[in-house]
């Protein structure tokens, strides 16, 4: 059995003036990345894999140096495509968050329904364990690509889940058939 972490990315400097797909790590959460290679370490993951965004490129980045293995960016990983959201506050973003997860066919938000994220996200999850097969590997992404994959496999509510999961948090899914291991929510 391998195993395949997808990891939510750690800790944006949030700039409301720039969208979110263009945030990197904070101090902090730079720091962060430690604990996360720590934590994930003992899955002897080959390789870590990126979405483009600059904040997972940084986790990423950070990750795998400190587990001294290979990284790579891949299409297909980034967030919902939220391009021409304005900045929200907390309590309206996760009531918008809600309703985009409570109707997966409706362009809630952005340029993406819930469902062609979760498809984009899962055929690129698809390529690359093709193009690695019979490997433990690390996809640090964000969370509610995440949510909505690991949702559907496990059956889980997923606004809930989504809450639930920390910069960063990973979970622990077995291959092939992407079965639910564990999620670890919070990383510090």
């Amino acid at each position: 059995m391998n195993y395949l972490l997808l990891v939510k990315h750690s800790l944006p400097e949030v700039v409301p003036a720039i969208p979110a797909s263009q945030w990197r790590l904070s101090q902090a959460g730079r720091v962060r990345c430690a604990a996360l290679a720590e934590r994930i370490a003992s899955y002897g993951s080959e390789m870590v894999i990126s979405s483009t965004e600059p904040k997972a490129v940084e986790t990423a980045q950070l990750v795998a140096r400190q587990m001294d293995k290979p990284v790579r960016t891949f299409e297909g990983l980034h967030e919902h495509d939220r391009t021409g959201v304005e900045f929200l506050g907390r309590e309206e973003f996760e009531s918008v968050v809600r309703n985009f997860f409570e109707h997966p066919d409706e362009l809630v938000m952005g340029r993406e329904t819930a469902r062609q994220a979760r498809e984009r996200f899962s055929k690129a999850l698809t390529s690359i364990e093709a193009e690695y097969p019979h490997k433990n590997l690390v996809v640090v992404s964000h969370g509610t690509v995440i949510t909505l994959f690991v949702g559907k496999i496990a059956g889980l509510e997923p606004f809930s889940f989504w809450k639930r999961l920390e910069l960063p948090s990973f979970v622990v899914l077995s291959q092939p058939g992407y079965k639910l291991v564990t999620t670890v929510e919070s990383v510090v």
